[in-house]
């Protein structure tokens, strides 16, 4: 197929219907309005439903009773909108259904503002909602990894019964690409779906519950540690990094989704003066990629972690580091964009110091 300029909210809602997604629940907000749009005429081309719901509360709910029913099902939506959905995203997490939720980060706290931000990374990978949990959370950083991550998450979804989500700043939403929508054939050897309500008669004349109340305080600890054992299955087969110049680099930057595009240019402009710098980008945010920073950390004299936040990564990455080296901080904040200069400066900044 051939290479075609898309949006990147439309690039996710077509990679997201070649992956066999055929219900879409929703809300609009900015800045990721054009997905739901382009859901809502796509859909019923392929026997799909879309349904705009009263709510973000109402959205969630929906696709609860989707994924139940054994449905590829997905929603989306931005900041404030994505906070409204934690409950449902903590029921769904509990009961052990596969969906895909999509998050266009912008600005915050609060109402905040419609520009691009990277300030969700608590939310998304410390839980969110209520209860030990976790969502599986990957976070592309151009348009052909965002198609290529929007159907790696409905299998993954499927494969542990888990809600995916995809942390995509609003630049990626917003910006358009050549992107290439190839064949999709699923993960092989995907687990049947033999615990969706699909009626009695489908199930033998057996009622299915699906649920995530356990009144008797054991049954939800063994619940739960049955939860976690699949958590630490994911830390063992779905860290996802990529390593960019970092055999013999002074500074390592730690950036993910657009901000680590920036990085790459700042690591050019270094070179250009003669400072050797390289990159670690996260793709998968949950499960963390610490092992990663095990082959890199006896090469630079520091880490240089840059967020359109205040440091939410960061945590993570001064635990993978543990002291072993200093980690240092560059972020924008309230929509601001990091600029490949500022970086530079920060990183000699940082050498002088050394």
């Amino acid at each position: 197929m051939a290479r075609v300029l898309m949006k990147g909210n439309e690039a996710i809602g077509a990679a997201a219907i070649n992956a066999g997604c055929r219900y879409f629940f929703g809300y609009p907000i900015t800045p990721q309005n054009e997905l739901p749009e382009y859901m809502s005429r796509e859909l019923p081309n392929v026997g799909g439903v879309y349904l705009q719901a009263e709510s973000e509360v109402a959205a969630i709910n929906m696709v609860y009773g989707a994924a139940g029913a054994g449905a590829r099902v997905m929603t989306s939506s931005s900041s404030p909108g994505i906070s409204l959905k934690q409950e449902g995203i903590s029921y769904i997490a509990g009961a052990e259904l596969p969906c895909v939720v999509v998050n266009v980060m912008r600005a915050g706290p609060g109402l905040g503002g419609i520009q691009p931000a990277q300030a969700d990374y608590y939310q998304a990978t410390k839980g969110g909602g209520h209860g030990d949990y976790h969502l599986l959370v990957l976070a592309p950083a151009n348009l052909q990894e965002t198609v290529e991550l929007v159907e790696t998450a409905f299998d993954l979804a499927d494969l542990y019964r888990n809600p995916v989500m995809i942390l995509a700043d609003g630049m990626i939403g917003q910006i358009m690409e050549p992107v290439e929508i190839k064949p999709y054939t699923p993960r092989p050897n995907l687990p049947p779906k033999d615990w969706t309500t699909t009626g009695t008669s489908a199930s033998g004349g057996r009622r299915r519950i699906i649920n995530s109340l356990f009144l008797d305080p054991d049954e939800l600890e063994a619940h739960v540690l049955h939860l976690y054992e699949k958590y630490a299955e994911m830390a063992r087969q779905e860290i996802r990094y990529e390593l960019y110049n970092c055999e013999n680099a002074s500074v390592i930057l730690v950036a993910y989704g657009t901000t680590a595009r920036i990085a790459r240019t700042a690591i050019e402009q270094c070179q250009r003066k003669g400072i050797s710098a390289g990159l670690l980008r996260p793709i998968s945010l949950y499960p963390f990629p610490f092992p990663a920073f095990e082959h890199v950390i006896d090469i630079p004299q520091a880490f240089l972690t840059v967020e359109m936040s205040m440091g939410q990564m960061l945590d993570d990455v001064k635990i993978a580091v543990a002291g072993r080296k200093p980690v240092h901080f560059y972020g924008r904040t309230g929509g601001n964009v990091p600029m490949p200069e500022d970086i530079v400066a920060k990183i000699e900044e940082m050498l002088r110091l050394k």
